[in-house]
């Protein structure tokens, strides 16, 4: 048994082990380039019930980079959930194929249901508009790449804080840590209340809806897409959609080591004149999933201590 035998929430998390997930991270960076067989005879398999990209391609190539194997389901209609089996049985089926699941499920408690089925650990890839905790843990490592520490640092989450996952996790996640938090987002859109009231206790939160405000304090910007598939009523998306753009004139405003981080997809909000600033720091954010994610297999494996 690793670290934790599942991942389901940063909440589950205390800082010694998000801080143990960082600085195995850094220990694997070298092992992105050359290889490693720490996995050797073990099998991921991959359930992505949601179009994925990032968080699928980079688990499956963290299993094959460490020595592992994958298999995968990429779209329900192509598994027995078509047939109207339930998510309780896929995961009894698949836990005889593999030995560790990535699950990414439209609903919302998906990845806890599973885990408490599963006899091998179940990673959270992403649970409807709740929570995505290894996009957060790259995250964090991609600032403590750039920043050195994670401490002491003014942060802004700006954009979608009421449906977006990613901004979910890392709130919880930062909340471990003495930062000041901004969250930026049109009132339509303004984080959970549950969120904000548990981590008010813990670290300073401001809630604004003009970035400007406080943008010179800032030294990380992290954006994220109005999410349009995730609100139930479209003319409310049509309400809040191009809130925020981040271009070359708003940065122009910001300390010269800000750095600007998104999930992504983009779409629109930041704009692509700004991908050559040294502000720029999300496909570098690719490359950290990678390694985190690499990090996160070998510790819920056991292969590091």
């Amino acid at each position: 048994m690793g670290l934790f035998k599942d991942l389901i929430s940063i909440k589950d998390l205390t800082r010694e082990e998000i801080d143990h997930v960082l600085v195995t991270a850094d220990a694997m960076e070298p092992l992105a380039a050359s290889g490693s067989d720490m996995l050797k005879g073990k099998i991921l398999a991959s359930l992505f019930f949601e179009p994925s990209t990032r968080t699928r391609l980079s688990f499956e190539a963290a299993m094959l980079k460490l020595g592992g194997s994958v298999i995968s389901i990429t779209e329900p209609r192509v598994s027995s959930v078509e047939k109207g089996e339930n998510l309780a049985d896929t995961i009894r089926v698949v836990e005889n194929y593999a030995d560790v699941i990535v699950l990414r499920h439209p609903l919302e408690g998906a990845a806890r249901l599973a885990a408490e089925f599963s006899s091998v650990p179940i990673i959270n890839a992403g649970s409807g508009a709740e929570e995505h905790p290894t996009q957060a843990l790259l995250d964090l490592f991609t600032i403590f790449k750039n920043k050195g520490d994670i401490d002491g640092l003014n942060i802004a989450l700006m954009g979608d804080l009421r449906y977006g996952r990613t901004v979910h996790s890392l709130a919880y996640a930062l909340s471990n840590y003495a930062v000041n938090l901004y969250l930026v987002s049109p009132r339509l859109l303004r984080m959970r209340r549950e969120i904000v009231e548990d981590i008010s206790g813990k670290i300073k939160v401001e809630e604004l809806e003009d970035v400007e405000e406080i943008l010179p304090e800032l030294d990380v910007l992290y954006v994220t897409r109005i999410q349009k598939e995730r609100f139930p009523d479209l003319e409310e998306y049509e309400k809040v959609k191009g809130s925020y753009k981040v271009d070359l004139n708003l940065l122009s405003k910001a300390r010269e080591d800000l750095i600007l981080l998104h999930p992504l997809p983009r779409v629109g909000e930041i704009a692509p004149e700004v991908d050559s600033t040294r502000h720029a720091k999300y496909f570098q954010q690719t490359r950290f999933g990678l390694i985190t994610r690499m990090a996160i297999l070998a510790l819920v494996l056991g292969a590091v201590d």
